[in-house]
Formats: structure tokens, C-alpha cells, sequence
């Protein structure tokens, strides 16, 4: 029998400080908003209890951006991954402090999320706001934007679903248009070659002002999921 090979993270597990009111989130609002490991692919309208649109950010940091935006769409479910627990019970206070019932957490990798966790075709829309850039170059195969993640999106989007990033690291933004162009999955909203503007609904994160403070300037990229009739067969 061969050897199971090591599968490439896009992460590294950081041992953060949890602060004494993430811990008490953790535990007491975590049955509330945490979803754990299923024995096969999620039923949303069950999670959620009702049925609407759905958007996926993955990695949110300290969820500062999907709070914003749940409170802003009541109408529409959020679904949020991260494997950071501070930045988790972080959340977990900001959605008790602001009594949001549309949104639910996952503490795992988004990778594995994507594969086995989500049936094909849930989401409307699915968010990467500035990811791990692994700026060394011998790191650039950490880099979460890679042909088998885009294959994943795209199985997790519905047709026409959109595919929105962000980065500060012009280096990573240019590989990201780059894969994703090539991606017969995917159509460039902005045009080939071109990045989006970076539209008003999207909140600044803590990351992308960090990133400004230190002189970067940041990067939208939106896609569209094109139908499979139009990329069957294609990478």
C-alpha cells in the first residue's frame, strides 16, 4: 500500500491567547453558532433553519468583516470558517453583543470544509479576504489560491455564484489572477488580466488596515461561477 502523502496547509495552528470572555464564548456560545464535524454533507436549511442566500468567508481573522455584514443582510445566512480560536471567540462576542441568529462557525480546515463538509451548489457567494500571503517563495505551494481550491469553489457555488478576494500583497494578487483566470470555472468580472474595484459593501478588516498602514495597497478580484455546461471537462 502506498503512503498517505501529507497534504499541503494553507494554515499554520497558532497557539493565541484567549482571553478570559473568548473562553466563556467559546464554551457557553459555541452550541449556539458552532457547527462540528458531520458524518456527511450538511443540510444548510436544517443548520440555518430556514432557507436564503448563503455567503462563506473563510478565514475571517477576528470576524470583524462578517459581523458587519450579517448585521447589515438579515436576510442571508453566513457561513464562517476559521481554525484560530481567539479570532473565534472574538466573533462569538460580537454576535452575542449584537443578537445576529444568521451566522454559524466552523473551527476547521476550509479546504477539507469545501470537499466534504458542503453539498454541491450551496452558496451564493464565497469570500477569501487577505489569506495567509506566505511571502517566501519556497512557501508560495502554502498559498490556499491553487487550481484544486478553485475546483472546490466552484463545486460549492451555485452557477453564477460569485468568487470575491482580497490581498495587500501585490505578489499573491497577481498569482491569484492569474490561476483564477485560467480557471474555465470561473469569469472575470472586471475582465481578463484587470482586478475589481474594491466595492463599498465589502468592510475594511483589521488586516487590510495593517497592511495600509505599512504602505500596501490592496487588491480586489470578483469571478463569476460559469455554468458547467460551459467548463465540463476543463480545469
Amino acid at each position: 500500500m502506498e503512503p498517505r502523502r501529507r497534504q499541503v496547509r494553507s494554515f499554520v495552528r497558532r497557539a493565541g491567547r484567549v482571553t478570559a470572555a473568548q473562553a466563556r464564548a467559546l464554551g457557553d456560545l459555541w452550541p449556539i453558532h458552532g457547527i462540528d464535524p458531520p458524518d456527511g454533507p450538511l443540510n444548510l436549511d436544517v443548520v440555518f433553519g430556514r432557507a436564503a442566500p448563503r455567503i462563506c468567508e473563510i478565514g475571517f481573522g477576528d470576524g470583524e468583516a462578517l459581523a458587519m455584514l450579517a448585521a447589515r443582510r438579515p436576510e442571508t445566512d453566513f457561513l464562517g470558517i476559521e481554525v484560530h480560536e481567539p479570532g473565534i471567540g472574538h466573533l462569538l462576542l460580537a454576535l452575542e453583543k449584537l443578537g445576529l441568529t444568521n451566522v454559524r462557525l466552523i473551527r476547521h480546515d476550509a479546504v477539507e470544509v469545501l470537499r466534504d463538509w458542503l453539498p454541491p451548489a450551496c452558496l451564493d457567494r464565497l469570500h477569501l479576504f487577505f489569506p495567509d500571503p506566505w511571502p517566501k517563495k519556497r512557501h508560495h505551494k502554502r498559498r490556499i489560491v491553487q487550481p484544486a481550491f478553485l475546483a472546490l469553489a466552484a463545486r460549492a457555488l451555485k452557477p453564477s455564484g460569485i468568487l470575491h478576494l482580497a490581498t495587500d500583497w501585490e505578489n499573491y494578487a497577481e498569482q491569484m489572477l492569474d490561476v483564477i483566470d485560467h480557471s474555465a470555472r470561473f469569469r472575470n468580472l472586471a475582465g481578463p488580466g484587470r482586478f475589481s474595484p474594491r466595492p463599498a459593501e465589502r468592510p475594511e478588516t483589521k488586516f487590510e488596515r495593517r497592511g495600509r498602514k505599512l504602505g500596501h495597497d490592496v487588491w480586489d478580484l470578483l469571478y463569476e461561477r460559469r455554468p458547467d455546461r460551459l467548463s465540463a471537462g476543463q480545469e
